[in-house]
């Protein structure tokens, strides 16, 4: 039984196996290769786009999706432990997909469940199948994923796509540019992950001027529920925000990603750019989650 707790518990030849399945989902996604599974979708924290993403992965697999998307409506709020409420899900399952806002939380579930375990992002740890996606969508749109140049701007300091996608893209050679306030820095953890990967990175303050010879730019809300402070918050909240002039620039094959959602740091004027791919990028979430359940419930849709 195989988890996907962190990007990390996927090879190089595994994670390209997953994006040509998701391939394959794109050019054919009404699949019912999993009549007979039943998955619970169990959310700690509120999400749109990886809850109904995933449930409509799991509905157009035709399996069965159970689950919570509230914590109150669950015995959690009469003192359950994680660990019963896990147990007593995986009797009941054949796959567990689970958001939690405590790092860690996902990991201690997959030691726990009897099934497996998908992590739709703990704390600000890791976000595993939006990585799947993402680089579902620079392979597509770059027609490859070896010796890019990405830039990645915002909060990389609790961005869990950020620490995801960087240690998946370490597998092909990039080279990174980050773009954050001081406050907000990659932690030092990554940085030394990459150079002992013998990837090369710059930081950087200024957007405008370091985004024109790059081949992604890979945008990030700061995130409110990440601060404790409200003053904090309000004084980092709009440090970046790519404006459609600042892409004039930029190289034509240029595509500007975001995890979404957005809070102001993409200005609308970008959105009828067609350098702009974030909304597509959503969508591939769909095929890339539907491969990432199929590869880890053993079924081949090839």
């Amino acid at each position: 039984m195989k988890s996907l707790v962190s990007i990390n518990d996927l090879s190089k030849s595994e994670i390209l196996e997953i994006l040509d399945m998701a391939a394959s989902f794109e050019a054919n996604p009404n699949r019912k290769l999993a009549e007979d599974k039943v998955i619970a979708s169990i959310f700690f924290e509120p999400s749109t786009r990886t809850r109904l993403s995933f449930e409509t992965a799991i509905n157009r697999l035709g399996a069965r999706v159970i689950g919570f998307s509230e914590v109150t409506n669950t015995s959690l709020s009469k003192g359950e432990t994680l660990k019963d409420t896990i147990t007593m899900i995986s009797n009941y399952t054949d796959m567990i997909v689970m958001r939690h806002p405590l790092e860690g939380s996902v990991r201690y579930a997959s030691e726990v469940s009897k099934v497996p375990v998908i992590n739709a992002g703990d704390g600000s740890n890791q976000h595993p199948t939006q990585t799947l996606l993402d680089l579902y969508s620079i392979r597509k749109t770059q027609g490859r994923l070896h010796d890019l140049h990405i830039t990645m701007v915002g909060d990389l300091k609790y961005g869990r796509t950020v620490h995801s996608l960087l240690m998946a893209m370490s597998h092909f050679n990039p080279v990174f540019q980050f773009i954050a306030p001081t406050e907000l820095a990659l932690p030092e953890e990554y940085k030394k992950y990459l150079t002992r990967q013998n990837i090369r990175f710059e930081e950087h303050r200024d957007l405008a001027e370091n985004i024109i010879d790059t081949d992604i730019v890979y945008m990030t809300r700061v995130q409110k529920e990440r601060f404790s402070e409200p003053v904090e918050y309000e004084k980092l909240k709009n440090t970046y925000i790519l404006r459609n002039s600042m892409l004039e620039r930029t190289k034509p094959n240029v595509k500007v990603l975001h995890p979404l959602p957005r809070v102001g740091e993409i200005s609308e004027d970008v959105d009828n750019n067609p350098k702009a791919y974030y909304f597509n990028q959503a969508k591939n979430g769909v095929y890339a989650r539907m491969a990432a359940i199929c590869y880890l419930l053993g079924i081949n849709n090839m």
